[in-house]
């Protein structure tokens, strides 16, 4: 759900079409397909992984093969870890292209998009009204 209502909020898929984001687990190796824009030119293949070790080239090329099976040239592979220097790497040489979206980049996403937090407090700034004050 996060990852559906992120990209959402970023401007992918159509936010009245659901059924565009898969909620099955291993599907292949793809855990959903969100369209790229609202008409559907291009779609997008996603994976999502709650880890606490680092994602390495190994999971990014299993994902990479798995597009084949969608005929997807694009994925973004999220994880709440890390990508080690080889998955970068690996991500940087292939022709499909994948974005690598760590935990500290979701987490930042999360925020300018406004999606799973809101704000603690909101402060209103006063001035004085000189025309109040105005004697004449």
């Amino acid at each position: 759900m996060l990852v559906k209502d992120l990209l959402v909020a970023m401007g992918y898929g159509d936010p009245y079409d659901e059924a565009q984001l898969s909620q099955k687990p291993a599907d292949g190796g793809i855990d959903g397909i969100i369209k790229e824009d609202k008409l559907g030119l291009d779609i997008i293949c996603l994976q999502a992984k709650k880890w606490e070790n680092p994602v390495g080239r190994p999971e990014i090329q299993k994902f990479a093969g798995s597009l084949e099976s969608k005929h997807a040239k694009k994925g973004v592979f999220i994880t709440t870890s890390y990508f080690t220097a080889e998955a970068q790497e690996y991500v940087r040489g292939i022709e499909k292209k994948i974005v690598l979206i760590d935990g500290k980049r979701l987490c930042e996403l999360m925020i300018d998009y406004d999606v799973g937090v809101g704000p603690l407090e909101t402060y209103k700034l006063k001035q004085v009204d000189n025309d109040y004050f105005l004697i004449g």
